[in-house]
Protein backbone atom coordinates (compact mmCIF):
# COMPACT_ATOMS: atom_id res chain seq x y z
CA UNK A 1 0.00 0.00 0.00
CA UNK A 2 1.25 3.47 -0.90
CA UNK A 3 2.42 5.69 1.96
CA UNK A 4 1.71 9.36 1.08
CA UNK A 5 4.43 10.72 3.37
CA UNK A 6 7.12 8.34 2.18
CA UNK A 7 6.10 8.78 -1.47
CA UNK A 8 6.34 12.54 -1.06
CA UNK A 9 9.72 12.28 0.67
CA UNK A 10 11.16 10.13 -2.11
CA UNK A 11 9.70 12.38 -4.82
CA UNK A 12 11.28 15.42 -3.21
CA UNK A 13 14.58 13.55 -2.92
CA UNK A 14 14.56 13.03 -6.68
CA UNK A 15 13.44 16.60 -7.35
CA UNK A 16 16.10 18.06 -5.03
CA UNK A 17 18.86 16.29 -6.95
CA UNK A 18 17.45 17.65 -10.22
CA UNK A 19 17.00 21.18 -8.90
CA UNK A 20 20.50 21.45 -7.47
CA UNK A 21 21.99 20.13 -10.71
CA UNK A 22 21.09 23.48 -12.31
CA UNK A 23 22.51 25.82 -9.69
CA UNK A 24 26.27 25.59 -9.99
CA UNK A 25 28.48 26.52 -7.02
CA UNK A 26 25.87 27.51 -4.45
CA UNK A 27 28.39 27.87 -1.65
CA UNK A 28 30.29 30.50 -3.60
CA UNK A 29 27.05 32.38 -4.26
CA UNK A 30 25.91 32.31 -0.64
CA UNK A 31 29.19 33.49 0.82
CA UNK A 32 28.56 36.90 -0.74
CA UNK A 33 24.88 36.76 -1.75
CA UNK A 34 21.39 35.93 -0.48
CA UNK A 35 18.44 34.04 -1.90
CA UNK A 36 15.90 36.12 0.03
CA UNK A 37 13.61 38.61 -1.73
CA UNK A 38 12.39 42.00 -0.52
CA UNK A 39 9.00 40.56 0.51
CA UNK A 40 10.60 38.11 2.96
CA UNK A 41 12.89 40.79 4.38
CA UNK A 42 9.97 43.20 4.86
CA UNK A 43 7.78 40.60 6.57
CA UNK A 44 10.56 39.23 8.77
CA UNK A 45 11.97 42.56 9.91
CA UNK A 46 15.14 42.56 12.02
CA UNK A 47 15.97 38.96 12.97
CA UNK A 48 19.38 39.58 14.55
CA UNK A 49 19.60 37.31 17.58
CA UNK A 50 16.11 35.87 16.96
CA UNK A 51 15.44 32.15 17.31
CA UNK A 52 13.97 31.21 13.93
CA UNK A 53 12.56 27.91 12.68
CA UNK A 54 12.40 27.66 8.90
CA UNK A 55 9.66 25.14 8.23
CA UNK A 56 9.93 23.10 5.00
CA UNK A 57 13.33 24.62 4.38
CA UNK A 58 14.13 22.55 1.27
CA UNK A 59 17.90 22.43 0.59
CA UNK A 60 18.73 25.23 3.01
CA UNK A 61 19.58 28.17 0.77
CA UNK A 62 17.02 30.54 2.34
CA UNK A 63 17.80 29.16 5.81
CA UNK A 64 21.45 30.06 5.47
CA UNK A 65 20.51 33.47 4.08
CA UNK A 66 18.50 34.01 7.29
CA UNK A 67 21.52 32.98 9.35
CA UNK A 68 23.61 35.57 7.51
CA UNK A 69 21.18 38.21 8.82
CA UNK A 70 22.12 37.21 12.37
CA UNK A 71 19.29 34.79 13.16
CA UNK A 72 19.77 31.60 15.19
CA UNK A 73 18.12 29.28 12.65
CA UNK A 74 16.82 25.72 12.59
CA UNK A 75 15.64 24.33 9.25
CA UNK A 76 13.20 21.40 9.05
CA UNK A 77 12.34 19.44 5.92
CA UNK A 78 10.84 16.08 4.95
CA UNK A 79 13.46 15.30 2.30
CA UNK A 80 16.58 13.61 3.63
CA UNK A 81 18.33 14.49 0.35
CA UNK A 82 17.57 18.18 0.97
CA UNK A 83 18.80 18.05 4.58
CA UNK A 84 22.05 16.29 3.63
CA UNK A 85 22.63 18.97 0.98
CA UNK A 86 21.77 21.78 3.42
CA UNK A 87 24.19 20.51 6.06
CA UNK A 88 26.98 20.25 3.48
CA UNK A 89 26.16 23.73 2.19
CA UNK A 90 26.41 25.11 5.74
CA UNK A 91 29.79 23.44 6.14
CA UNK A 92 31.04 24.67 2.77
CA UNK A 93 29.98 28.27 3.41
CA UNK A 94 30.92 28.42 7.08
CA UNK A 95 27.42 29.73 7.88
CA UNK A 96 26.01 28.33 11.14
CA UNK A 97 22.55 26.74 11.07
CA UNK A 98 20.92 23.53 12.30
CA UNK A 99 18.97 21.20 10.00
CA UNK A 100 16.54 18.44 10.99
CA UNK A 101 14.94 15.85 8.72
CA UNK A 102 11.33 15.24 9.76
CA UNK A 103 7.73 15.26 8.60
CA UNK A 104 6.68 18.71 9.73
CA UNK A 105 3.34 17.90 11.40
CA UNK A 106 4.94 15.17 13.52
CA UNK A 107 7.85 17.47 14.31
CA UNK A 108 5.44 20.18 15.47
CA UNK A 109 3.67 17.68 17.74
CA UNK A 110 6.89 17.30 19.74
CA UNK A 111 8.28 19.50 22.50
CA UNK A 112 9.82 22.24 20.36
CA UNK A 113 10.98 25.77 20.83
CA UNK A 114 10.42 28.30 21.98
CA UNK A 115 11.09 30.22 18.78
CA UNK A 116 10.71 33.92 18.16
CA UNK A 117 9.84 33.43 14.48
CA UNK A 118 8.30 30.52 12.56
CA UNK A 119 8.91 31.10 8.86
CA UNK A 120 7.65 29.34 5.74
CA UNK A 121 7.76 30.36 2.10
CA UNK A 122 7.11 29.54 -1.53
CA UNK A 123 5.21 26.34 -2.19
CA UNK A 124 5.23 25.09 1.41
CA UNK A 125 1.64 24.98 2.68
CA UNK A 126 0.34 22.90 -0.22
CA UNK A 127 2.23 19.86 1.07
CA UNK A 128 0.37 19.87 4.40
CA UNK A 129 -2.74 17.65 4.67
CA UNK A 130 -3.98 19.26 7.91
CA UNK A 131 -3.77 23.05 8.24
CA UNK A 132 -5.46 23.13 11.65
CA UNK A 133 -2.89 20.75 13.16
CA UNK A 134 -0.08 22.76 11.57
CA UNK A 135 -1.36 26.10 12.94
CA UNK A 136 -1.83 24.69 16.45
CA UNK A 137 1.71 23.32 16.36
CA UNK A 138 3.11 26.68 15.28
CA UNK A 139 1.24 28.45 18.07
CA UNK A 140 2.69 26.04 20.65
CA UNK A 141 6.30 26.44 19.58
CA UNK A 142 6.25 30.24 19.42
CA UNK A 143 7.41 32.21 22.43
CA UNK A 144 4.92 34.77 23.78
CA UNK A 145 4.95 37.60 21.27
CA UNK A 146 6.58 35.34 18.67
CA UNK A 147 5.57 35.66 15.03
CA UNK A 148 4.49 33.39 12.21
CA UNK A 149 5.79 34.80 8.91
CA UNK A 150 4.55 33.41 5.58
CA UNK A 151 5.56 34.48 2.09
CA UNK A 152 3.73 32.08 -0.19
CA UNK A 153 2.35 31.59 -3.67
CA UNK A 154 -1.28 32.63 -3.82
CA UNK A 155 -3.58 29.58 -4.07
CA UNK A 156 -5.59 31.16 -6.90
CA UNK A 157 -2.49 30.98 -9.12
CA UNK A 158 -2.81 27.19 -9.42
CA UNK A 159 -6.23 27.60 -11.05
CA UNK A 160 -4.81 29.52 -14.03
CA UNK A 161 -3.49 27.44 -16.90
CA UNK A 162 -0.78 28.12 -19.47
CA UNK A 163 -3.26 29.89 -21.76
CA UNK A 164 -4.27 32.29 -18.93
CA UNK A 165 -7.68 30.64 -18.73
CA UNK A 166 -9.29 29.07 -15.67
CA UNK A 167 -8.38 25.57 -16.76
CA UNK A 168 -5.90 24.74 -14.00
CA UNK A 169 -6.67 23.26 -10.58
CA UNK A 170 -10.08 23.60 -8.96
CA UNK A 171 -9.67 26.24 -6.25
CA UNK A 172 -12.08 24.38 -3.94
CA UNK A 173 -10.77 20.85 -4.52
CA UNK A 174 -10.53 18.75 -1.37
CA UNK A 175 -8.97 15.56 -2.76
CA UNK A 176 -5.16 15.42 -2.85
CA UNK A 177 -3.16 15.84 -6.04
CA UNK A 178 -0.83 12.88 -6.65
CA UNK A 179 1.94 13.83 -9.10
CA UNK A 180 5.75 13.80 -9.15
CA UNK A 181 7.52 16.99 -8.06
CA UNK A 182 8.50 18.71 -11.29
CA UNK A 183 11.68 20.46 -12.31
CA UNK A 184 10.41 23.99 -11.74
CA UNK A 185 13.98 25.27 -11.35
CA UNK A 186 14.74 24.46 -14.99
CA UNK A 187 11.42 26.03 -16.04
CA UNK A 188 12.22 29.21 -14.08
CA UNK A 189 15.83 29.61 -15.21
CA UNK A 190 17.64 32.60 -13.75
CA UNK A 191 14.61 33.37 -11.56
CA UNK A 192 15.64 30.46 -9.33
CA UNK A 193 19.35 30.96 -9.95
CA UNK A 194 19.66 28.21 -12.54
CA UNK A 195 22.99 28.69 -14.28
CA UNK A 196 23.41 25.33 -16.06
CA UNK A 197 21.29 22.69 -17.79
CA UNK A 198 22.65 20.07 -15.39
CA UNK A 199 22.36 16.31 -15.47
CA UNK A 200 18.89 15.24 -14.32
CA UNK A 201 16.75 12.11 -14.24
CA UNK A 202 13.02 11.91 -14.83
CA UNK A 203 11.12 11.93 -11.54
CA UNK A 204 8.32 9.38 -11.69
CA UNK A 205 7.68 9.11 -7.94
CA UNK A 206 4.26 10.53 -6.97
CA UNK A 207 4.02 13.20 -4.27
CA UNK A 208 0.87 14.15 -2.41
CA UNK A 209 -0.15 17.80 -2.32
CA UNK A 210 -3.27 19.71 -1.29
CA UNK A 211 -5.19 22.79 -2.33
CA UNK A 212 -5.76 25.26 0.53
CA UNK A 213 -7.65 28.46 -0.24
CA UNK A 214 -6.59 31.72 1.34
CA UNK A 215 -9.69 31.73 3.55
CA UNK A 216 -8.84 28.27 4.91
CA UNK A 217 -5.26 29.33 5.65
CA UNK A 218 -6.24 32.53 7.46
CA UNK A 219 -9.01 30.75 9.39
CA UNK A 220 -6.66 27.99 10.59
CA UNK A 221 -4.15 30.55 11.84
CA UNK A 222 -6.83 32.58 13.62
CA UNK A 223 -8.39 29.47 15.17
CA UNK A 224 -5.00 28.55 16.63
CA UNK A 225 -5.10 31.80 18.61
CA UNK A 226 -2.58 33.74 16.55
CA UNK A 227 -3.38 37.39 15.92
CA UNK A 228 -3.09 38.28 12.23
CA UNK A 229 -1.28 41.60 11.89
CA UNK A 230 -0.64 41.79 8.17
CA UNK A 231 -1.91 40.20 4.94
CA UNK A 232 -0.59 41.60 1.65
CA UNK A 233 -1.27 40.24 -1.85
CA UNK A 234 1.33 40.64 -4.59
CA UNK A 235 0.77 40.70 -8.39
CA UNK A 236 4.10 39.05 -9.22
CA UNK A 237 5.90 35.78 -8.53
CA UNK A 238 9.35 35.74 -6.97
CA UNK A 239 11.77 33.35 -8.59
CA UNK A 240 9.34 30.73 -9.84
CA UNK A 241 7.56 30.87 -13.20
CA UNK A 242 4.24 29.64 -11.85
CA UNK A 243 2.45 30.02 -15.19
CA UNK A 244 4.13 29.59 -18.56
CA UNK A 245 2.71 32.88 -19.88
CA UNK A 246 4.36 34.99 -17.16
CA UNK A 247 7.25 37.13 -18.36
CA UNK A 248 10.60 37.83 -16.64
CA UNK A 249 11.07 41.15 -14.85
CA UNK A 250 13.78 42.83 -12.79
CA UNK A 251 14.79 41.31 -9.49
CA UNK A 252 14.22 37.67 -10.52
CA UNK A 253 10.46 38.21 -10.66
CA UNK A 254 7.84 36.99 -13.10
CA UNK A 255 4.90 39.27 -13.96
CA UNK A 256 1.70 39.16 -15.95
CA UNK A 257 2.07 39.87 -19.69
CA UNK A 258 0.96 43.25 -20.93
CA UNK A 259 -2.80 43.45 -21.35
CA UNK A 260 -3.61 40.64 -18.92
CA UNK A 261 -5.91 41.38 -15.99
CA UNK A 262 -3.73 40.79 -12.94
CA UNK A 263 -4.72 38.63 -9.99
CA UNK A 264 -2.46 37.87 -7.01
CA UNK A 265 0.43 35.47 -7.53
CA UNK A 266 1.79 35.68 -3.96
CA UNK A 267 0.83 36.87 -0.50
CA UNK A 268 2.66 37.81 2.69
CA UNK A 269 1.16 37.15 6.12
CA UNK A 270 2.38 37.98 9.63
CA UNK A 271 0.63 36.69 12.75
CA UNK A 272 1.66 37.00 16.38
CA UNK A 273 1.21 34.79 19.43
CA UNK A 274 -0.49 36.64 22.25
CA UNK A 275 0.21 35.23 25.70
CA UNK A 276 -3.36 34.16 26.44
CA UNK A 277 -3.94 32.61 23.03
CA UNK A 278 -0.62 30.78 23.14
CA UNK A 279 -1.36 29.39 26.59
CA UNK A 280 -4.65 28.02 25.30
CA UNK A 281 -2.84 26.22 22.48
CA UNK A 282 -0.35 24.76 24.94
CA UNK A 283 -3.27 22.74 26.38
CA UNK A 284 -5.12 22.05 23.12
CA UNK A 285 -3.89 18.48 22.71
Amino acid sequence: MSDPIDDTRRSWNAATRNHNAHKGDQAAFLRDGSTLFDEELAALGDVRGARVVHMQCNAGQDTLSLAKLGADVTGVDLSDEAIVFARQLAQDTGIAARFEQAELLCWLDGDRGPFDVAFCSYGALGWLPDLARWARGVARLLAPGGRLVIVEFHPVAWSIGASLRLDGDDYFRREPFVDPVGDYVAASGAGLLAVAVGETRANEIPAWSYQHGLGAIVSAIAAAGLVIERLVEHPHSNGCRLIEALVPAEGRRFVWPEGAARVPLMYSLVARRADAAGAAMDHAL
